[in-house]
């Protein structure tokens, strides 16, 4: 108990005297712009896709952009993340003579492999849509894609909300890897606590310690948004 008595003391000492606290914060913010900014732009993304892929295959264009689409989800659900970030901040970045921050790329990068995983997510909430529901939205004179955003589209979302949810806390949790590029995240600030105090054992549970309260706040969140659609969807049916 004093051996681990020690190690906190060191811990608290490098936490709040030597600028460990300013370096956790940095490190949380970096973490939840990216996991966020990395959400957003992979709905975005996730949603386009989907929408292309469940059009009907009626012509050659339809065609070619159902294949583009397929091949950028294979892409990014066939490399691993890590690859991704090192590659686009350190190959592509570079020819195309942009310069830009390692958190801006982490967000970026951490949007395109998640709209790869979410517009498998959302194809599988539109076809989870009755089809009468498109149906319906072109018998009252909207057009396909009209119907797709004002009615198919709401829905699909609605229904795989826990899933968009779990993706969220697996894009918190893969923000570990972007050290690899320079940024600052709650891996590199516990890092750096460990690295001058001499002790990382106190530092590595207090950072597994946020990453759970982290997942236990989003699922919580994610909860009460599924509570209040049932709530809304029943006082639709009243």
């Amino acid at each position: 108990m004093g051996d681990f008595g020690r190690k906190v003391d060191q811990f608290l000492d490098v936490f709040f005297n030597k600028g460990g606290m300013d370096s956790v914060l940095q490190g949380l913010q970096n973490t939840l712009i990216i996991a966020v900014s990395g959400l957003i732009i992979g709905v975005i993304i996730g949603i386009i896709i989907a929408m292309v892929r469940v059009l009907p295959k009626t012509n050659l264009i339809v065609k070619f952009f159902n294949g583009l689409c397929s091949f950028y989800v294979a892409l990014f659900r066939g490399t691993p993340m890590v690859v991704q970030l090192l590659v686009f901040y350190y190959v592509l970045l570079p020819i195309m003579g942009l310069r830009l921050s390692s958190v801006m790329v982490s967000a970026v990068v951490f949007g395109m492999n998640s709209g790869a995983y979410v517009s498998e997510i959302i194809r599988a909430g539109i076809l989870s849509v009755d089809s009468g529901q498109m149906e319906g939205g072109r018998a009252i004179g909207l057009s396909y894609w009209s119907t797709m955003r004002l009615i198919i589209i709401p829905q699909a979302v609605k229904n795989v909300l826990p899933t968009i949810g779990n993706e969220f806390i697996s894009l918190i949790k893969e923000t570990s890897v972007v050290s690899f590029v320079g940024a600052t995240d709650l891996y590199v600030a516990f890092n750096y606590i460990g690295s001058n105090s001499y002790e990382f054992m106190v530092p590595y549970l207090v950072m597994a310690l946020i990453y759970i309260v982290l997942v236990l706040v989003i699922s919580l969140l994610v909860r009460l948004m599924e509570r209040s659609l049932r709530k809304s969807d029943k006082s639709i049916g009243t």
